[in-house]
């Protein structure tokens, strides 16, 4: 009964075309910023924040990236750890030759890089799709993996080859190094997902979003309405890539401290895409369910035994941990392809209608 849009009137296009059009959402979506921002960091202590939230939401940033891609335009990509790794590599490089900046912009800036490249393997795009495209972006993945690896300018010349985080502050209060505060870190890391995911939904809500979809459909047909097709998949490619730059730059800088170049290597790729596949393709929420099941997993694995008096050692936690993800991920290709996200709407369509079964 708390469902309901009894008296909820739509009195101009702008309400009826909103994103959250139900008054029960907008007071939903206000309590879960209203928990993130205030209540996790107040309640929550480090581990939790460090292990669970941080890279909860990296990874949910990631997810959408591959998304608007994916999901939104239907180009298969798996280069999506590499595109990661040259938002990582470039926020590296921008904080050694600007230090006096503030460490924000450097990581929003960083995505503008792996957009440029990511709008150059895109290229292809035009000729190939499918499983073609797949592999040039498989072979963009093995490419930047091997930069990484081989281009000693990229880590400064660090005789480890991995990139270390300097110690940055803002107002005097420490973002990164060993002194940040893990709450400091999450707030941060919260604010920047938060933007871009606002900023993908007005993309998938508007005129690009329209015409992504429109390509994912039928590009043929699409082009045919005058939509044109290099420029619309140039921009998905362009859009994903900074995304997931931005992704990789809070990964190394806000969650690992250090990184070589084994970090964003092709499981990184396969793991942002078994998110996006669980979590519902063409959806901004199921990017953020696939990540949290993916990531909230395997540490319920090797927590919830002991609790109930079950002994499994780490490496069978880790076994079971691929079996179920294997399994899931068959599961909704074939019963639901479109994830947990068409599984939410599902019931909450159920709950608008209830008690009534239609």
């Amino acid at each position: 009964m708390l469902y309901r849009e009894v008296g909820q009137f739509k009195r101009s296009y702008g309400a009826d075309s909103a994103i959250f059009p139900v008054r029960q959402d907008r007071i939903g979506m206000a309590l879960i910023l209203l928990l993130a921002f205030a209540v996790i960091p107040l309640f929550c202590g480090p581990y939790f924040l460090n292990v669970v939230m941080v890279p909860f939401l990296i990874f949910s940033l990631a997810a959408i990236g591959l998304n608007l891609l994916t999901g939104y335009t239907g180009l298969l990509s798996l280069g999506t750890g590499g595109f990661m790794g040259v938002g990582a590599y470039a926020c590296y490089k921008l904080t050694t030759y600007f230090p006096g900046v503030d460490l924000v912009i450097l990581i929003l800036a960083s995505g503008l890089f792996s957009a440029a490249l990511g709008t150059m393997f895109g290229l292809p795009s035009l000729r190939i799709k499918g499983f073609y495209l797949l592999v040039a972006t498989l072979a963009a993945q093995f490419f930047l993996q091997w930069c990484f690896t081989h281009i000693p300018w990229l880590y400064n010349n660090n005789v480890s080859g991995a990139i270390e985080v300097p110690t940055r502050t803002l107002l005097g209060i420490p973002l990164t190094g060993p002194n940040a505060a893990p709450a400091t870190r999450y707030e941060l890391t919260l604010a920047i997902v938060v933007l871009l995911t606002v900023a993908a939904s007005n993309l998938v809500h508007g005129r690009i979003g329209r015409s992504w979809m429109a390509v994912r459909d039928m590009d043929i047909a699409a082009e045919l309405i005058g939509i044109p097709l290099l420029s619309t998949k140039l921009t998905a490619f362009a859009a994903s890539s900074y995304v997931c730059g931005v992704a990789g730059a809070m990964l190394v800088f806000l969650w690992y401290g250090s990184a070589e170049p084994a970090v964003f290597s092709i499981d990184l790729s396969f793991t942002i895409l078994f998110m996006v596949i669980i979590g519902g393709m063409g959806s901004l929420l199921g990017s953020f369910l696939g990540a949290a099941l993916l990531q909230i997993l395997p540490i319920a694995l090797r927590k919830m035994p002991p609790m109930l008096g079950i002994v499994i050692p780490a490496d069978l936690a880790e076994h079971l941990n691929l079996m179920i993800v294997g399994a899931l991920i068959i599961v909704f290709l074939v019963a639901e392809p479109f994830g947990l996200a068409r599984l939410w709407l599902t019931a909450k369509q159920k709950l608008r209608v209830w008690p009534f079964p239609y």
